[in-house]
């Protein structure tokens, strides 16, 4: 049976810091919109507050979390317990892409341990927190996170990264504008 929670409890923190991986999804306005489900890892999720998140957002070959909040701001994280007791958990919330140019950044920045190819921050206010079984999710064994990802950021080097940013990061599939498409 599932359980509904207002903020964050310490119990429900402790729970989402012991996990490896989350889950962020997000979804256009349009019916016919490409709704997004994107995996993370890398240690890059913090709590701000009992009803405030936020992670790092690496570059990656797509944009489209903060395509899809610029628009509406709806956004879903999931946590699975991939070791005993079964459970998962799911944030959801409005959320906002913060840039490196924005006056938030370096408060928020400085509560994350530095990662080559960083693009942003998302942070989310959290309305609801739900909780259920988890009982179909399979047992798995952590072995680490992988590098390549950060080999490929310290390969491009800082101005490499902010030149692949220009050329694939600026809008979604869906055609949706982001927020990086503003600072070109």
């Amino acid at each position: 049976m599932a359980k509904l929670f207002d903020c964050i409890t310490e119990e429900l923190q402790d729970f989402i810091v012991a996990q490896h991986l989350f889950f962020v999804g997000s979804a256009p306005l349009s019916p016919t919109g490409h709704i997004n489900l994107s995996p993370k890892g890398l240690d890059c999720f913090r709590i701000f507050s009992p009803n405030r998140v936020g992670y790092v957002d690496l570059t990656g070959n797509a944009n489209e979390t903060s395509a899809h909040l610029e628009e509406n701001g709806r956004i879903t994280f999931m946590f699975c317990a991939f070791e005993e007791p079964p459970c998962i958990l799911r944030l959801y919330g409005q959320g906002s892409t913060i840039l490196p140019s924005s006056p938030d950044w370096n408060s928020l920045y400085s509560q994350f341990l530095p990662i080559p190819g960083t693009r942003q921050i998302i942070v989310a206010d959290i309305e609801k927190i739900q909780i259920s079984c988890g009982f179909g999710v399979p047992l798995y064994e952590y072995r680490g996170q992988r590098q390549t990802l950060l080999n490929w950021a310290n390969k491009k080097g800082e101005e490499g990264v902010r030149e692949y940013q220009q050329q694939k990061n600026l809008v979604s599939i869906d055609g949706l504008p982001t927020p990086l498409s503003k600072l070109t």
